[in-house]
């Protein structure tokens, strides 16, 4: 399968959220009715939906209110959370500022070295407050920040860089060995990112309990602009959703895959989840919320799979609350608010009583659905037009 690019070279078409709709079903649901519960080990969670590991994104305050919601907060332990007793002050500095001297404040941002003491003070903050704890590394901390991550109560690790394999291959440092590391863990360990079949099933036969999707979607990732690398997100989605089901056929294992980044709208989510995702990791919608450290900016991001410039802020869109941007009730006709009720009415739409049966629901290619009879929208600035 494939197109000529030119002679003797062949490439596979690619798709993203864009290009896609997904095809109403023959029985329509109540979407009250629909179950959107998915399972970590022995975790569950009402809400299908996790908060990037940004610094503009989860801070404690924000995992807390995402754990209230249902969903997930992870926090980044290579930020500012780790470089600053009290970040607060930092954070609200650079969001009051100026971009010119925002700039200045960010670039001096992660000059500080991480403070290990913080790691257990931040992972202590949040279980304190009644909430699931996710923590997030880079694959060369991972090792020293895993442990005492779980050794202070966290529940979740994630280890994230901006592209995942099994064999790194490096003389200038020390690699981070997946399997063995997972091994040595007592708690759930998510890794990512990586956007094709075959790493897929590496990643689970690595041991890893979940697997994030993606490389370069992110509105601050500058990945594929930068190095000319990743997927569309729905054709990772639908390629790894495939090397689930195989892993799980061959063991009865059954590992999730998370769509991560690319995701503006409760459509796009809504398309994540019917190209074969269990769950979706969300950055910039989430960004927009009032209680986000950013306030409404990504910033200064510390992680390699956002590689957004330091200094530069890119100002994110409507703000509303997390609850409205969560669960609603939306305040705004362009999508970007009351994503689990979007889920949910698409899930009542095709008939699907849950996150299984909606990644069963019929695709169709739809180049056209942005702009098709869009035109009063355009017009009026209103809906995805704003």
């Amino acid at each position: 399968m494939g197109e000529y690019i030119g002679r003797g070279r062949k490439a596979r078409r690619a798709f993203g959220f864009d290009e896609v709709a997904i095809v109403p079903g023959r029985i329509t649901l109540n979407p009250e009715e629909t179950d959107t519960t998915w399972s970590l080990g022995d975790l569950e969670f009402q809400v299908p939906i996790l908060a990037a590991a940004m610094d503009g994104v989860v801070d404690v305050k924000m995992a807390v209110e995402m754990s209230k919601l249902g969903g997930l907060g992870v926090l980044n332990l290579e930020g500012v959370q780790t470089r600053y007793e009290n970040p607060e002050e930092v954070l609200g500095e650079i969001s009051g500022a100026t971009p010119d001297i925002a700039t200045q404040l960010v670039q001096k941002l992660y000059a500080p070295a991480i403070d290990e003491n913080l790691i257990a003070k931040r992972v202590s903050e949040i279980k304190d407050a009644g909430a699931v704890c996710a923590v997030s590394a880079t694959p060369t901390r991972a090792g020293r920040f895993g442990r005492l991550a779980e050794e202070a109560g966290a529940d979740i690790f994630v280890v994230q860089s901006t592209v995942a394999t099994i064999d790194h291959i490096s003389t200038a440092y020390e690699t981070l060995d997946l399997q063995s590391f997972i091994d040595s863990m007592s708690i759930p360990v998510i890794i990512g990112n990586c956007v094709t079949y075959d790493v897929t099933l590496d990643l689970m036969e690595a041991g890893a309990d979940a697997v994030l999707i993606g490389v370069g979607p992110g509105a601050a990732c500058t990945t594929r602009g930068v190095l000319g690398i990743g997927v569309p997100q729905v054709t990772a989605t639908v390629d790894a959703a495939a090397a689930r089901d195989l892993y799980y056929k061959r063991t009865g294992k059954f590992v999730p895959i998370i769509t991560d980044g690319g995701m503006d709208t409760g459509g796009d989510v809504c398309k994540a989840f019917a190209s074969g995702a269990d769950a979706v990791m969300i950055g910039s919608a989430l960004a927009r919320a009032k209680e986000a450290p950013g306030r409404g900016y990504h910033w200064g991001m510390a992680t390699p799979h956002v590689n957004l410039p330091r200094g530069a802020r890119i100002k994110t869109g409507t703000s509303g609350t997390l609850e409205e941007i969560m669960v609603g009730p939306a305040r705004t006709d362009d999508g970007t608010q009351n994503l689990l009720g979007a889920l949910k009415t698409c899930m009542g739409s095709v008939g699907a009583k849950n996150i299984f049966e909606l990644q069963q629901a019929e695709i169709v290619i739809a180049p056209s659905i942005r702009s098709e009879g869009k035109l009063m929208q355009r017009t009026q600035h209103v809906g995805m037009w704003r």
